[in-house]
This record gives structure tokens, C-alpha cells and sequence, in this order.
């Protein structure tokens, strides 16, 4: 049997005059797209372009939702309300809904950006807030996160089909949370180290913890951060890696047409 995985990446993140990233070569690359709904980063005229060539290309869409939080990319953990967040979420998907069908597709799931991400993975309360967002809007749409965290099992539970994932390019700590952006390690950028990690997990289900460890996950998406000056050059040793092991990418998720 052919083994197959899905490659996704954070695009979508330029704002005005300000550019993050190339996001047309990592539509070229990947399998998905995770993009940004205006609250950590991206205006309108920026997320209907991306989305044009997203679906150009046949790539997945996927609703990057966040924090409301510009000026921090995103990044700053925020104690809002349940009903808050909820709204938040409901508001970021429906915008990028509209914008995906204009553009002839449609958002396939949702996947939580920076702080969020890393908040609902732990935190029962914000997780639960973001899956009742997504089950009030579409319930057909899957929740992406981080593989084996709690937030993916509460999501679950509640009727919502997941998808875990790795991170090609983030080292990982022991019990399987990312090491914090802030210590050392954090960030991973030698593209022959990251094509055989990632090739080991998808072979193996297992990657090498910071301190060494084999650490086992089961992942069917990896994830490639468009914002580095070196992510396109990390994609494309990674795809190519892949392929020659004889990986299958594809997405989870259909890009499928306007609905």
C-alpha cells in the first residue's frame, strides 16, 4: 500500500504594503493551505488572491482562525470569554467561507493559529469554545491540531472529525507539547535534517524529541511555516525527499468547488 501524506502551510499572512512570505512557490509545494482570517494577519484583497491561486492549483483550504491579535501575529496567549471566542472563530470562518466561494472553492476545516493553537491543545475551556464555533457554523468541517493533544480528543467527543498533525520545522519536547519559540532549538532550519525527520515519522510514526527521546505520533498532515526566509527551500527538499521515498502527498481534505 502507497503511503500518503498531507503537507500544509500558514499562508495568507501579508497585510497592506507589509509581505510574509512566498505564498505563491508553497501553493506550487504543498497540499493544503491554512489561511489567515484577518485577526493575526491578512486583508481582504491579500486572502482573495491567495485563495484564487489556492484554488487554481487544487489545494485544500483550510481557516486559519486566531487570536484577535494583529499587532502580536497571533502569538500572545489571550483570556477571552467562551462566548467571545466563539464568536471570534464563527466570524473569521464565515469571512473566509465567503471569500473561498467567490473564488470558486470552499473551506475544507480549520486549523487554529500561534497562541490558540498552542492554548487549546491543554485548555479544556478555549477548546471546547473554538469546537462549539465550528459546530454551530459547519459541523462537516475538521478540526487540525496538534496530534494527540487533549484539544483533538475533546473535538472528538464532541462529534467533530480531526486531524493531527507534525511540525516539519519545530523541535519537540519529550512529552509531545513544541518547545517554546522562545528557548533554544526551538526552530528547526537544516532542510536534510527536516526531510529525514519527517520522512522517519511518516514511515515510523515517530520523530526525535529535543532531548533525544523517540517520541511516537500519529500525524497525517506536516505542517511548513510559510513565514521564514527559508520555508520555500525547506518545502521544496521536503516534497522532494518524500517523493523519492515514495510518499504520496495528498490532501486530507477536498478542495472541491464553491458550496
Amino acid at each position: 500500500m502507497t503511503l500518503s501524506i498531507d503537507l500544509n502551510s500558514d499562508i495568507g499572512e501579508s497585510y497592506g504594503a507589509w509581505v510574509m512570505g512566498d505564498d505563491a512557490a508553497m501553493l506550487g509545494l504543498v497540499s493544503s493551505a491554512n489561511i489567515a482570517c484577518g485577526f493575526h494577519a491578512g486583508d481582504p484583497l491579500t486572502l482573495r488572491r491567495t485563495l484564487a491561486e489556492a484554488v487554481r492549483r487544487g489545494v485544500a483550504i483550510g481557516a486559519h482562525v486566531s487570536y484577535p491579535d494583529r499587532v502580536g501575529f497571533g502569538r500572545r496567549p489571550m483570556e477571552l470569554s467562551s462566548e467571545e471566542l466563539t464568536a471570534d472563530v464563527i466570524y473569521q470562518i464565515g469571512a473566509l467561507q465567503g471569500l473561498a466561494r467567490a473564488a470558486g472553492g470552499c473551506v475544507g476545516y480549520v486549523k487554529p493559529h500561534g497562541a490558540l493553537y498552542n492554548t487549546i491543545a491543554s485548555d479544556a475551556r478555549q477548546a471546547d469554545a473554538v469546537i462549539a464555533a465550528i459546530r454551530e457554523i459547519d459541523n462537516s468541517l475538521p478540526l487540525m491540531g496538534l496530534a494527540g493533544s487533549a484539544g483533538l480528543l475533546r473535538a472528538q467527543a464532541a462529534g467533530l472529525a480531526t486531524m493531527g498533525e507534525a511540525f516539519a520545522d519545530r523541535a519537540y519536547e519529550a512529552e509531545g507539547a513544541l518547545v517554546s519559540r522562545r528557548a533554544p532549538g526551538a526552530v528547526l532550519h537544516d532542510p536534510a535534517l527536516i526531510a529525514r525527520r519527517m520522512v522517519r515519522l511518516v514511515r515510523e510514526g515517530v520523530v526525535e524529541a529535543i532531548d533525544g527521546t523517540p517520541l511516537r505520533i500519529a500525524a497525517g498532515s506536516i505542517c511548513l511555516h510559510g513565514d521564514s526566509p527559508d520555508a520555500v527551500a525547506i518545502a521544496r527538499h521536503l516534497r522532494a525527499a518524500l517523493l523519492a521515498e515514495g510518499i504520496a502527498i495528498a490532501a486530507f481534505a477536498s478542495p472541491g468547488p464553491a458550496r
